[in-house]
């Protein structure tokens, strides 16, 4: 079983990770759909591997797991990046990330068709961040635990998830 995670993620807006190395100030906020797509081919090398299923330990996900995340959290954010530059101060939808892992059975999914999934999500996430510009890096949006972003902190936030995960899974550091 696998502990949820309930870290408030967002102090890695202020301060460096200490795992994987990401640094949000370190880049520009135009940076981001490049981040997002050489991190994809990193992910599709990762789910290639023979061991993708195995998970390191029993409290950690194995490579698939972490790939069928990172894909729904681009497929999430792409969704959330609509709302934030269509609609003035949305309130993000909640996402319980445990519960999807469960109900979509990720431990079971095809790790070659994860890949695909990804590198799409991933591409056009890549697309609609590429699109931002101008005054549209300021729109504000909160998440459903209050947190509040703007479109460039929404971006420097996101791309850290799928940076530490590959980390997570094959010590590449994001920094």
């Amino acid at each position: 079983m696998i502990t949820p995670d309930t870290k408030d993620w967002t102090w890695v807006l202020r301060t460096p990770c200490p795992e994987c190395g990401f640094d949000a100030g370190t880049f520009s906020r135009e940076d981001v759909p490049a981040l997002l797509l050489a991190n994809a081919e990193g992910w599709r090398r990762a789910l290639a591997e023979p061991d993708v299923r195995e998970r390191p330990a029993p409290d950690k996900w194995s490579t698939l797991e972490y790939g069928c995340h990172v894909r729904d959290v681009c497929r999430i954010y792409l969704e959330r990046l609509r709302l934030i530059l269509t609609e003035d101060g949305p309130l993000f939808p909640d996402w319980n990330q445990d519960a999807t892992a469960i109900e979509d059975r990720y431990e079971t999914q095809d790790p070659r068709v994860v890949a695909d999934e990804l590198t799409t999500a991933a591409s056009r996430l890549a697309e609609a961040f590429a699109q931002v510009s101008g005054e549209q890096w300021q729109r504000p949006g909160t998440r459903s635990d209050g947190a509040q972003f703007t479109t460039d902190t929404f971006a420097r936030y996101f791309i850290h998830d799928p940076l530490h995960h590959l980390w997570d899974v094959t010590g590449q550091r994001a920094g």
